[in-house]
């Protein structure tokens, strides 16, 4: 794997790297540590599960806002408990 040198700058209190196009990611949350050695180390975190399906589905255009806001509803409120035979 090639090494390349790259700019930090700082973005309000933060401090940013600049990510060259070879070490692109395909995620929108990362998780950083530093090893023994002080090297950061950047993992690509997953996208859940649902959100990726949607985006997925807004790509091929099969999805609209009031399908969007219908499943975030269903999210809001908790299923009903089961009701079960007692002995």
């Amino acid at each position: 794997m090639p090494t390349l040198t790259t700019r930090v700058f700082n973005n309000g209190n933060s401090q940013a790297v600049r990510i060259p196009a070879e070490f692109r990611l395909d995620a929108e949350r990362v998780s950083i540590s530093r090893d023994e050695a002080g090297d950061l180390i950047i993992h690509p975190l997953p996208t859940p599960r649902g959100t990726a399906l949607l985006q997925a589905l807004r790509a091929l255009g099969e999805v609209d806002e009031a399908f969007v806001q219908a499943l975030e509803s269903g999210q809001a409120s908790p299923l009903p408990a089961p009701e079960r035979e007692t002995l």
